[in-house]
């Protein structure tokens, strides 16, 4: 049965925060403010914080420095996952996976549709993991914030929460550089 075992102990997650965006400053990242905020209530770190414009090359930079660094579990990224030409969060992600959860982008759809209808076909969540670093890349919207974290992370970033979570995975995402 799916649910918390308050038997276990709760392992905090260091989450970076990655706002991609033209528009939005420091003063008014709604979105990056709700991470923030729903990241630190659910008990885990915000370990940094950024934002960079809709550039792929930018994107792609800071991805590679927080999955360098040991200090980083898990990058939250909000915006840049539409449709439109400078919407390439999704392309600059694929770059830097080592492997994609395919089943991240589809039941985040799921939540949404349920919300926002066929609206949620211009979505592109999705979601990977590079390295030792799980990397998931939200719509820029506080509502796909607050759909993904209290509906997915929340649980999947939950050492508690079972069958199963990505926090007791974390030690194996790298068993295939091991030496046989």
């Amino acid at each position: 049965m799916s649910g918390i075992d308050e038997s276990k102990p709760f392992l905090p997650v260091n989450i970076a925060v990655l706002t991609v965006s033209d528009s939005r400053s420091a003063g008014d990242d709604r979105s990056g403010d709700t991470l923030q905020r729903l990241i630190a209530e659910g008990g885990h770190k915000v370990a940094d914080r950024r934002i960079v414009r809709d550039e792929t090359d930018a994107i792609v930079a800071t991805l590679r420095g927080w999955i360098d660094d040991p200090q980083i579990d898990c990058v939250i990224s909000t915006g840049g996952t539409g449709v439109t030409g400078r919407d390439v969060t999704p392309e600059a992600f694929k770059q830097v996976f080592d492997k994609e959860i395919e089943g991240f982008g589809e039941l985040f759809r799921w939540i949404s549709f349920q919300k926002v209808g066929t609206s949620t076909i211009q979505s592109r969540a999705l979601g990977g993991v590079a390295g030792r670093t799980y990397l998931f890349a939200l719509p820029g919207s506080t509502g796909a914030c607050k759909d993904a974290w209290n509906e997915i992370l929340r649980y999947q970033l939950d050492s508690r929460h079972g069958p199963c979570n990505f926090v007791e995975l974390m030690p194996r995402l790298q068993e295939h550089l091991k030496a046989s």
